[in-house]
């Protein structure tokens, strides 16, 4: 080749925006990269996130010898026969099937036959949900729709150029609520449980396959969901476990078995590798250093100076972060409560420090929670924007009771779709080692004020249900 290098692209189409970079496909290295924004909404037309692709992209792709789309999970798309989009995607965070997920639940068993069928129980995030809601709600077109795709299944199939079939990967396949981890197979009986009827679903292609070219004869990837292309973008090994800390936090690790939770704490998604992606979500994370700096009318900065003036445990102040409800533990109409207030304790900087310790005792919990499932915890890697905190990288190693590395700030889902796009273009048996800087953090360990936390919050349940 002379030394010319090789293209890759990745495409990450979340909620919020599309993002696209262009990497060198041997070392990753990030050539240029567009981003353009979403309409906001719970609910929208998939037209507008092929305009912000275009947008994104442009002038981006000349030589791109290979493309990989990751997307925001579990969205329902709905075709007519003819492939049009029949109504605007539902999204993820739209709530209105929350009843629905519910009749589900009971009408095949209850949560234990959930979690053995597909590793999840029903919650109004799931497709599943939705297609009963739509069948129900809007029957009319609910009778003339033909096929059902996620988000990324539907860029991945109109960037095709070349015929054929949609596509899917077993990573978005997983988050649908009728997708099996443990057998690699649709359960064609919990479609019909929630539509009334059989509707065409895409294949599920394999994890380095190519599934199509573009126009300019770029070849496709697989693609995957958004969790699952972080995973790819920010290297994870077996006994590594991602803790993602945006406006709520995320906490997954891999698996070389599926996981089944009756409880509903732990979704046994799929990876993009062919291995397992057990996953838990709380619902408060960022937003809780957000809330108390407002209250203390302080910036993040200074919250941050504030946290680490203060002693670990903060003289015995202890937030439970639930300030809107929480989903590890299920306590949806949980609200927050801080405990332990005396005079001598009532300054600033503990209720700082209070609300960085609340925030990762949450994340702790949901740790304990995939413990709980086997999965093991050797190393986290702490990502998102709270990372930066320098309150929280102090605090994190102390209460996780686990190594803990910071990967330097990156997109990593976009990164993980191009790494995919890379591995589809070699063929080679495992996707390319790209390198991903970290910075190890330590602390001495604090278990007796995760142990605090949790005798609060056991002690508050009555009060938070």
């Amino acid at each position: 080749m002379g030394g010319a290098r090789t293209l890759v692209a990745g495409v990450d189409s979340s909620t919020q925006s599309t993002k696209v970079v262009v990497c060198d496909a041997e070392t990753g290295e990030v050539l240029c990269a567009g981003r353009a924004p979403h309409p906001d909404g719970t609910e929208v037309d998939p037209r507008a996130w092929w305009a912000a692709y275009e947008q994104a992209s442009a002038g981006l792709l000349d030589g791109v010898a290979a493309i990989g789309v990751a997307g925001q999970q579990q969205g329902m798309i709905c075709l007519d026969e003819a492939g049009e989009v029949l109504r605007p995607a539902i999204l993820w965070n739209d709530t209105r099937s929350a009843r629905a997920a519910a009749d589900l639940t009971a009408e095949f068993g209850g949560p234990t036959a959930w979690a053995d069928a597909v590793g999840l129980v029903p919650v109004a995030s799931f497709t599943v949900t939705k297609l009963r809601w739509f069948s129900r709600a809007e029957p009319e077109l609910a009778d003339r729709t033909s096929t059902v795709l996620l988000p990324h299944d539907w860029l991945t199939h109109r960037l095709r150029a070349d015929g054929g079939a949609p596509t899917t990967d077993r990573g978005e396949a997983s988050g649908t609520g009728y997708w099996s981890p443990a057998t690699g197979a649709y359960r064609e009986d919990l479609v019909r449980l929630a539509f009334g009827r059989d509707v065409a679903l895409p294949r599920v292609a394999g994890p380095a396959e190519v599934v199509g070219e573009t126009a300019s004869g770029a070849l496709l990837s697989a693609g995957t969901g958004d969790t699952m292309g972080g995973a790819l973008g920010v290297g994870l090994r077996p006994g590594d476990v991602v803790v993602s800390l945006g406006t709520s936090g995320c906490v997954y690790g891999l698996g070389d078995v599926p996981t089944a939770d009756a409880s509903g704490l732990v979704a046994g998604y799929a990876d993009a590798t062919g291995r397992f992606l057990p996953l838990v979500c709380t619902l408060n994370a960022a937003r809780v250093l957000v809330a108390v700096a407002d209250l203390l009318g302080r910036s993040l900065a200074e919250l941050d100076e504030l946290a680490l003036s203060a002693r670990p445990g903060a003289d015995g102040l202890t937030l439970l972060p639930y300030l809107d409800g929480e989903r590890t533990p299920d306590l949806p109409d949980a609200r927050g409560l801080l405990a332990g207030l005396t005079r001598a304790n009532a300054s600033a900087a503990n209720l700082a420090r209070a609300a960085v310790e609340g925030m990762l005792g949450g994340i702790a919990d949901a740790l304990h929670a995939l413990r709980a499932q086997d999965v093991p915890v050797d190393r986290v890697l702490l990502i998102g924007g709270a990372a930066r905190s320098g309150a929280v990288r102090a605090v994190a190693p102390a209460l996780f009771g686990a190594p803990v590395s910071v990967p330097r700030p990156a997109e990593y889902v976009v990164l993980g779709a191009a790494r995919q796009a890379a591995w589809a273009l070699s063929g080679d048996p495992e996707p390319p080692p790209w390198p991903v800087e970290v910075e190890e953090v330590t602390a001495a360990g604090t278990p007796e004020v995760y142990e605090r936390y949790v005798d609060v919050r056991q002690r508050a349940l009555p009060l938070l249900t």
